[in-house]
């Protein structure tokens, strides 16, 4: 059987010392440690979750501008191939224009050249004419 005496209030007595010194030596500093390590935890967690929206925001940014410069690329695209265009018919109108030119004056030519060799011929035919008059008359025409 359990006795109880006035030892039982020493005990308790003893049991206050120890709450109260180790609330003091061990209890404080490991809740303050505790909480510091919540608020950093806590603090880390807010930061990251800014981060990510900064991240958000600037990725959105990004895509956007990524979005403008493409279709900035694209009109410039469709403007320089309506520039290229434009520019090749010129050439082209130039260069038919030149060939043109250069044909009608090779026409020419050909037609000098073709008169020049119809005259010709017409001298020699008539030198071969009187030739052959004079072989088949059997004397020179005169």
């Amino acid at each position: 059987m359990i006795e109880l005496n006035w030892t039982i209030w020493i005990q308790f007595a003893n049991f206050f010392v120890l709450l109260a010194v180790l609330n003091v030596i061990l209890y404080k500093p490991l809740r303050e440690v505790m909480k510091r390590r919540e608020e950093t935890v806590s603090g880390g967690h807010d930061r990251a979750q800014e981060l990510e929206g900064q991240i958000n925001e600037k990725m959105s940014r990004y895509q956007e501008q990524l979005q403008e410069a493409r279709a900035r690329g694209s009109e410039e695209r469709a403007n320089l191939r309506k520039a290229a265009l434009q520019e090749e018919g010129t050439i082209l109108g130039a260069a038919q224009e030149e060939a043109s030119r250069h044909l009608q004056g090779i026409k020419g030519q050909v037609a000098a050249e073709a008169e020049t060799a119809r005259e010709a011929l017409k001298a020699e035919t008539d030198a071969l004419a009187s030739q052959i008059a004079s072989r088949v008359l059997g004397r020179e025409l005169k």
